[in-house]
């Protein structure tokens, strides 16, 4: 499907049912969608179907005496007439070949079916012909590309770290002047601005997954969110992953792939130079590729003023609202607090000095368990239940909530206070929100952002808290740098010290990535290890069998009945997930576990 001109189908091609008497032609393999089914079977290509059949097209077989959907992966084996059933019906276009081994591959990366990935990859409706391959030469940028993106560029593998506030479109304009490029975005608005901006620039765009057709006929810049890391894209000349950092390019539903991780694999197969931008950079980001800045001077332009309020020295039963808050909040135009309240540890604070209660091996939240003792969800390490800084024996939990944060704060400020939640179908008319780290990605712009309890994500129990951390920093640069560039980011915290914070004081990222590295490799976390989550009712039969592989260690089950697989390396982790059988019963495997 990649050439310069698109198969052509027959009139009793796509879309057409087979008859009883049609002949037998070729076998082919079909991978049915089907959940329990991770094989694929020979069928016979009935003659009529010929030209409309090739590797790649979504088809109709019976299986099992049902009709089910599927994909021709490959040519077979078996020689027609010989007891095959046929292929009943032909719906049209699928992935083309490049993709299906990318899901063959990624199936054994994320331990998850064929199937999952191909449905990803397969147009919304049928498509059962391709427009004409773009023929406008792709317009090359009309401005010169920056030393460092031409510096990226030359690199196979390239991290571009671009401050908050600072466009990529060179990066991306630099692509498109290759040839047909793949660019991801994390919404599908940023990639519907970016087409129009593309389109205006003189290039053939394709817009996923609307132009799925258009994107197939190649010759086009392929536009999209997470799912477009399977989007076809012949001649692939280049790959560009805006935002890299953000999580949305996680499926979190198992399998649980990772769109720049896909694309980078599309990249490296099609030998294109692959282009991460973020703002910070992720350790494995840092593994996998080389590391280009931005010059300093246009760095630190791109963060925000960020003001730290120091807690320590606040009684915790003070409450959430320091008076250096509440002035900020009065003044600003347009303020957005976040509180995450869902999915944290419950914190701990010393009634005596103030300090949180977090491990001193990992920095994690630590909780009070049944026996009375302090234990880290991350590490498990464990602690008499005392302060590590003055050795009191009295803890204050300290207890957060949205709702109830609006009335105090519209209390406190005399201004209307609006709450939002991932939930919130419409913005409040207020110039004072609150809300969960959705807020965020609500809201356009905003005058003041402020992360009244920062403490919550800095020591959050899991080990990518800190990047997670410097991210909502990120974003929230993003929204009070775009109109004005005068915009301010306060942080009240019990941590002044963190990494994250410093590393957002001084626009400086690699202040978190260093203390990463070190804590990464003496706990062995990514990238110096590779973790799969085991759960479900069938996990402990399954992780009992893991324990047999020497490639992994098994640890578990904590609290929520999950296991936690680490091996050295993926090679070992996924080798040894697809040689354990899997035993009955719901089962759930998540490789690289963004809670782990």
């Amino acid at each position: 499907m990649g050439g310069d001109a698109p198969p052509r189908r027959s009139e009793v091609g796509a879309g057409a049912e087979l008859s009883e008497d049609d002949p037998s032609g070729r076998v082919v393999r079909v991978l049915p969608d089907v959940a329990a089914v991770d094989r694929a079977f020979d069928y016979e290509v009935p003659t009529k179907f010929a030209d409309a059949v090739s590797v790649g097209s979504v088809v109709r077989v019976d299986l099992h005496g049902r009709r089910v959907r599927g994909w021709v992966i490959a040519e077979g084996a078996g020689a027609p007439g010989v007891g095959l059933k046929p292929v009943t019906r032909v719906s049209g276009f699928g992935p083309p070949v490049d993709v299906l081994d990318l899901a063959a591959w990624a199936s054994w990366r994320w331990a998850g079916p064929r199937a999952s990935f191909l449905r990803t990859a397969s147009p919304p409706a049928n498509v059962t012909r391709l427009p004409a391959r773009a023929g406008r030469q792709i317009a090359a940028p009309a401005e010169a590309a920056p030393a460092w993106v031409r510096k990226a560029f030359a690199l196979d593998r390239a991290v571009a770290r671009v401050a908050p506030a600072v466009d990529p479109w060179p990066v991306i304009s630099a692509a498109a002047a290759l040839g047909p490029a793949l660019v991801l975005v994390p919404s599908r608005a940023r990639a519907a601005r970016l087409v129009t901006r593309l389109r205006a620039a003189g290039t053939e765009t394709a817009l996923m997954p609307d132009d799925w057709a258009s994107a197939a006929a190649g010759g086009r810049v392929v536009v999209g969110t997470r799912a477009a890391a399977w989007a076809p894209c012949p001649d692939l000349a280049a790959v560009v992953v805006v935002d890299a950092h953000d999580e949305v390019y996680e499926e979190e539903r198992a399998p649980t792939w990772n769109a720049w991780r896909v694309a980078a694999e599309r990249a490296r197969r099609a030998a294109a130079p692959c282009v991460l931008t973020t703002a910070c950079p992720s350790v494995e980001q840092l593994a996998w590729g080389e590391l280009v800045a931005t010059p300093r001077e246009e760095e630190r332009r791109g963060w925000s003023k960020l003001e730290v309020v120091d807690r320590r020295g606040d009684d915790p039963r003070t409450g959430l609202w320091s008076e250096r808050l509440v002035a900020a909040a009065r003044d600003a135009e347009r303020v957005v607090c976040v509180l995450n309240r869902k999915g944290r540890a419950k914190r701990l604070a010393c009634a005596a000095c103030g300090e949180m209660a977090n491990c001193t091996r990992c920095g994690a939240a630590i909780g009070q368990d049944e026996r009375e003792i302090l234990t880290c969800p991350r590490c498990s390490e464990e602690r008499p239940l005392v302060c590590a800084v003055c050795g009191s024996a009295k803890l204050k939990s300290l207890r957060l909530g949205t709702a109830r944060a609006v009335e105090e704060l519209g209390a406190l400020v005399d201004r209307p206070v609006g709450e939002v939640t991932a939930g919130t179908e419409q913005l409040p008319d207020a110039a004072v929100l609150v809300g969960t780290e959705a807020v965020l990605h609500r809201v356009g712009r905003a005058d003041l952002v402020v992360f009244v309890d920062f403490d919550a994500e800095l020591a959050a129990p899991h080990y990518r808290s800190g990047e997670a951390a410097l991210t909502l920093l990120a974003r929230a640069s993003r929204l009070t740098r775009g109109r004005t560039g005068d915009g301010r980011v306060l942080v009240q915290t019990r941590q002044p010290d963190h990494p994250a914070i410093l590393a957002a004081l001084a626009a400086d990222p690699t202040r978190l990535t260093n203390a990463e590295h070190d804590v990464r490799s003496l706990l062995q976390f990514p990238p110096y290890a590779a973790l799969a989550l085991v759960s479900g009712e069938a996990s402990p039969a399954y992780a009992e069998a893991l324990r047999v592989d020497a490639r992994v260690t098994v640890q578990g089950p904590d609290p929520s009945g999950r296991w936690l697989v680490r091996a050295d390396d993926h090679t070992a982790l996924c080798d040894a997930l697809v040689a354990t059988p899997r035993p009955s019963g719901r089962l759930r495997v998540a490789v690289d576990p963004l809670r782990a």
